[in-house]
């Protein structure tokens, strides 16, 4: 055993557990912010792992700033004198200079070390670029893969790139991997609300929004609070989702896709609410964006992040639906399904092609012609259990709900379609999960 240190007799004479020295620690640290005039110093802590080895005489080096000014300030002594044999220390801490050729040797030293480091602190550039495809292939295969198996690839490309940022230093790369992180988040979160998973849904979008405001990423912090102004109609707080989508219009650096995203979720708040001038005017918007620009999310990146023709036709569909203007919606959900039917097979987006289809059935149900109705369906039964999203089973919900009214219901083949919409979406996987939602929204 070497000799006590004089921060180990300073301790021992104040009797202090680490409970107690982590408080005075804590005061110390909140003094010193003050005198110094800096905020961060104020939330200094000391890990009780950091207190044992402190206190047990094996520190090599001089701990890190703020940790020597907020000790000097608890105890009168320099860390160097701290972390020197007791017997060696001056009677009266006031007699210390404040700075000599000990401590200047010894931080040097030890800004050394950090620096070295830090530089050691990195990951290959190649192993970022394979990230960055990664997350841009699985958003732009988006309407081509499962949302469970979306979830699941995206839930994995989070990961590395949590996990990268544990390893890199290099402002530049945190950049980029924080960037990447955000996008998986962001799909994550779109997944999950097609599985009908709104409480991680929501998580997720709020996760993908912090790590745009880490990078002041305004394309990416607009994606998210529109998905959960999107989350908040389905949650029936359409005035919450009119606040939200109002806050992503005002981020900087958004291109015409990202405005006529929000547009189109605008749409459908406000028809929520029943305000149809409001409605109308975001339809419009969504048609003729202000914004002629381009961003390196929604128009770059694109496949989820994109909103395409196709999608805004659809959107707005359901929105003239909302706003009982059958017509239109009619006119709308037709020319989205014109548009997907110009594209090859292979890259038609399943869920679109169904809300869309769904959509015209619920019109021409509205305007009493059962027979385009039923037409209109017949696709929609024809997709798989697994992509049965929640925007689909709804909006079978509500053409379920129109199958009752007094001029269908003793109608055979209203009864016939009734049937088959029940066996369609009891077997969604939106509707098998556990702790899918459950929401009566489309009315």
């Amino acid at each position: 055993m070497g000799e006590e240190l004089l921060l180990q007799v300073l301790v021992a004479q104040r009797q202090q557990t680490y409970e107690v020295f982590a408080q005075d620690y804590q005061q110390a640290a909140e003094e010193v912010a003050l005198l110094r005039g800096d905020p961060s110093i104020a939330r200094a802590t000391v890990a009780e792992r950091t207190f044992r080895r402190w206190t047990g005489g094996r520190v090599l080096t001089l701990p890190q700033h703020p940790a020597p000014l907020v000790l000097r300030h608890m105890y009168g002594y320099s860390a160097a004198q701290l972390f020197r044999p007791a017997a060696t220390a001056p009677l009266s801490p006031t007699a210390i200079p404040l700075l000599n050729e000990s401590d200047i040797t010894m931080t040097a030293r030890d800004a050394a070390a950090h620096a070295t480091d830090a530089a050691s602190l990195t990951v290959p550039d190649t192993t970022l670029d394979q990230l960055q495809d990664d997350i841009a292939r699985l958003a732009r295969e988006y309407s081509s893969t499962s949302p469970l198996d979306v979830h699941s690839k995206a839930q994995e490309l989070l990961l590395i790139a949590q996990n990268l940022l544990e390893r890199t230093q290099k402002p530049r790369q945190r950049e980029n991997l924080y960037l990447t992180a955000g996008q998986a988040a962001a799909v994550m979160s779109a997944a999950a609300f097609d599985l009908g998973l709104f409480p991680p849904a929501t998580q997720l979008a709020r996760t993908a929004a912090l790590y745009g405001e880490v990078i002041e990423h305004g394309p990416l912090q607009a994606y998210a609070n529109g998905m959960l102004a999107c989350l908040a109609s389905w949650d029936g707080r359409p005035a919450e989702a009119v606040r939200l989508v109002h806050k992503a219009q005002n981020f900087g650096g958004l291109g015409s896709v990202a405005a006529t995203r929000l547009a189109v979720i605008e749409g459908r708040a406000y028809a929520h609410l029943g305000d149809h001038q409001n409605a109308e005017r975001a339809v419009r918007m969504s048609l003729e964006p202000v914004i002629t620009g381009r961003d390196d999310l929604h128009d770059d990146l694109g496949g989820e992040f994109g909103f395409a023709a196709d999608r805004v036709a659809m959107g707005n569909a359901t929105t003239c639906l909302l706003l009982n203007d059958f017509t239109r919606a009619e006119e709308s959900a037709s020319h989205a399904l014109e548009l997907l039917a110009a594209q090859p097979v292979s890259e038609r987006p399943t869920l679109v092609a169904a809300q869309a289809a769904v959509d015209l059935a619920r019109a021409r149900m509205r305007g009493g012609e059962l027979a385009g109705a039923a037409e209109a369906l017949q696709p929609v039964f024809r997709v798989p259990a697994e992509w049965r999203g929640i925007g689909i089973v709804y909006r079978l919900g509500a053409a379920r709900a129109e199958l009752t009214r007094a001029d269908f219901r003793d109608a055979r083949e209203a009864i016939d379609l009734g049937e088959k919409i029940e066996a369609f979406t009891a077997v969604a996987v939106s509707k098998t999960l556990p702790g899918s939602a459950h929401p009566v929204l489309e009315r």
